[in-house]
């Protein structure tokens, strides 16, 4: 593996060489913000490097997608003003005003903390944390309505939506109940990560395992899904 650079404008696009035996060159911007070109051995740097300043609009296209989509700092929380939360795929910065009326907003691009007693760390963590679960329960539930209307012709009931904090996954599915459990982080992620999260559990009510038929179902109505995957699973690993 190699490491090359071009300048596109006053940008420089570093990436990774990878030399394979295939046939095409391949491109690939993964959700690390990592830039990987693979080909043969027989494809010449000069050709290679061609290749990727021409491919340099749409790289910086997805970097940009990415580095929005970046996770939080998972740093313990003492809400106070410039702190970063994670919101639908998104930082915002925490702005903390004391005053008499108590709310949490979200204004003009960061979540705003109105309380009394801007010392009270467990009574803003408490209002804080209410607000994403209300922002979950109306995000979650927009997110099966956009999915279910590509599912419900096969004849599956619109599922009653949990919301629990889960360790180890993003949702399950309650088959008996015709339910869906969600889990409450999965707020923190971008809107078509919750709509792949959702589908999965959704086609669950019809193929209960993780079989070539659930997946290739899975695949007829969201032909990306691995790639939703891919960004929730980068996002885990990085500590979303």
């Amino acid at each position: 593996m190699q490491k090359y650079t071009v300048k596109y404008g006053n940008k420089i696009i570093e990436f990774e060489l990878i030399r394979k035996n295939i046939k095409n060159i391949n491109l690939n911007v993964k959700p690390n913000m990592s830039v990987i070109i693979t080909a043969n051995e027989m494809v010449p740097v000069d050709y290679i490097l061609k290749f990727a300043k021409e491919k340099a609009p749409w790289i910086i296209k997805k970097l940009g997608h990415f580095k929005n989509v970046q996770p939080e700092s998972t740093t313990i929380k003492n809400y106070v003003s410039g702190e970063s939360f994670k919101y639908l795929g998104k930082q915002y910065r925490l702005k903390v005003n004391e005053v008499e009326k108590e709310s949490v907003k979200y204004l003009q691009g960061y979540i705003e903390l109105n309380v009394k007693d801007k010392s009270d760390y467990q009574h803003k963590e408490n209002l804080v944390n209410k607000w994403f679960d209300e922002k979950a329960l109306i995000n979650f539930q927009e997110s099966i309505n956009r999915v279910f209307t590509q599912i419900e012709k096969y004849g599956v009931k619109k599922p009653c939506i949990m919301i629990r904090t889960m360790k180890a996954r993003w949702g399950s599915c309650v088959k008996d109940k015709n339910t869906i459990i969600l889990n409450r982080d999965l707020i923190k992620a971008p809107k078509f990560c919750i709509d792949y999260v959702v589908l999965h559990e959704i086609v669950h009510l019809l193929y209960r395992n993780h079989d070539s038929q659930f997946y290739n179902f899975m695949t007829s109505l969201m032909p990306d899904w691995r790639q939703r995957k891919e960004i929730l699973d980068e996002e885990v690993i990085r500590g979303l």
